[in-house]
């Protein structure tokens, strides 16, 4: 026997007990309130969790899920968390990941948001955001590169990266028409020249055993996990009723074109467009929710991406902030009720932006696997995701403008907040630095430039 085997522990020999609902649940909860680091992140803490200690998944069905999701529009890892919920018990099960999966964030983030609007303009939190913003430019840029190096893997795709950001900086098209534009090149590409677009690749493949799980690599699928019509058609229906009734609630109580009821129909279609992840869709809730109807401005937005970035969750709970900052501005329950409305408008962006999440995966995840690998379902999704790298490049751009220039190009240029962005980016591509220590270091920094200058 070789050293090596010797130091490797052996892999136990029969799986875990099984799992209760209620220790499911505590789990799911658990994994709410430390789910930082973003969707890679998120992913890393549950293989950790799920694959490795608990062993209530095998690597490869964990990555097989993955991939699903991955496929899907909307936060992979909320889905991913969802879809294991869901394996292992039933519905309930899903619903129950899914939501602990974002209700801590929402409850943090409503809270931060009502400190943001009381008490941003006192020194210290001013100091704080002073720093954070020119970091955040540098993670937007940095989500470009990172995605660019996966999605970007030949001269055809980076074309069509560099057609999307020009048709958005220059010409300020709609993010769904680019989306719309990407995904046909990528229908009809598939089909007359598939070398081109055959590029995904998921997230490789098991390489390591650590034991028998609950649900191993041959483990048959359970019956309520197996496609049916009747079921995919009764999931549908019921999300449709959901989504359906709480609208006609706001239609009713706000009339078609109050606040809440525009913010639930504009989330409704933010959802349908999250392929390629938070940054992705960022582009487009900025065109609706700043230019549009004007919920927050262009520097509240910023600063709500920063705050985005500082809480547990999917990256995409920043829309609780716009929801909370548009709420409180517009007083959706009048002058007399300024933090239950922001946190009512909250709550109501929340439940749009992630009811099309839940509705994918417990009505069509056995219907994704039945196509999942197929050129003709993949091929649209890759050009779509190289259409998104050059989209996230115009938001790092509008971020620089509006951090660099506060008072426009006709004021003075900010030489400080681009030291400080500079630096954030030498950090993420040079040392790897993690968001967390980012903010801080840079929040840190802002705070001592306003205090003791």
């Amino acid at each position: 026997m070789s050293p090596a085997a010797l130091d490797t522990p052996a892999a136990p020999a029969a799986p875990p007990a099984p799992v209760s609902f209620g220790e499911a649940f505590r789990f799911w909860l658990k994994l709410g309130f430390i789910s930082f680091g973003g969707p890679a992140g998120q992913i890393a803490i549950m293989h950790s969790e799920l694959v490795e200690r608990r062993r209530w998944i095998s690597e490869q069905r964990f990555l097989h899920a993955l991939n699903y999701c991955m496929l899907l529009p909307g936060p992979e890892a909320q889905q991913l968390a969802t879809y294991i919920g869901w394996l292992m018990h039933r519905t309930a099960g899903g619903i129950v990941a899914g939501a602990l999966f974002v209700l801590p964030s929402l409850f943090i983030l409503v809270a931060l948001s009502w400190i943001y609007i009381r008490f941003g303009n006192l020194p210290v939190v001013a100091g704080l955001f002073y720093g954070i913003k020119p970091a955040v430019t540098a993670l937007v840029l940095h989500a470009a590169h990172r995605i660019g190096t996966r999605a970007l893997k030949n001269r055809w795709l980076w074309g069509i990266a560099a057609a999307a950001f020009v048709a958005i900086f220059a010409f300020d098209l709609p993010f769904p028409a680019i989306v719309a534009a990407a995904a046909l090149i990528g229908h009809f590409g598939g089909r007359h020249a598939p070398q081109v677009f055959a590029t995904g690749g998921g997230h490789g493949a098991a390489k390591q055993h650590h034991g028998p799980a609950l649900i191993d690599d041959h483990t048959p699928t359970p019956a309520h996990a197996r496609f049916s019509r009747r079921h995919l058609a009764r999931v549908l229906l019921a999300g449709l009723a959901l989504g359906g009734t709480v609208m006609a609630a706001l239609v009713a109580l706000h009339g078609w074109h109050g606040t809440l009821t525009q913010m639930g129909w504009f989330f409704t279609k933010a959802a349908l467009l999250t392929f390629g992840g938070a940054y992705a869709v960022l582009p487009y809730v900025y065109q609706g929710a700043v230019e549009h109807h004007q919920w927050l401005s262009a520097p509240q937005m910023i600063d709500g991406l920063a705050l985005g970035e500082t809480t547990p969750g999917p990256l995409i709970m920043v829309v609780a902030f716009v929801g909370f900052v548009g709420g409180w501005l517009k007083q959706v329950l009048g002058p007399d009720a300024l933090f239950l409305g922001g946190a009512l408008a909250a709550t109501v962006v929340t439940f749009f932006t992630f009811l099309p999440s839940f509705v994918f995966i417990l009505a069509g995840g056995p219907l994704v696997e039945a196509t999942h690998g197929r050129l003709g379902f993949t091929a649209p999704l890759t050009a779509i995701t190289a259409a998104v790298v050059g989209v996230i490049l115009n938001l790092a751009l509008f971020f620089a403008y509006h951090v660099l220039w506060p008072q426009g190009l006709a004021g003075p240029f900010d030489a400080v907040s681009a030291a400080i962005a500079i630096a954030a980016a030498v950090a993420l591509f040079r040392f790897k630095l993690g968001v967390m220590p980012l903010l801080a270091l840079c929040g840190g920094l802002g705070l001592a430039l306003r205090l003791f200058t």
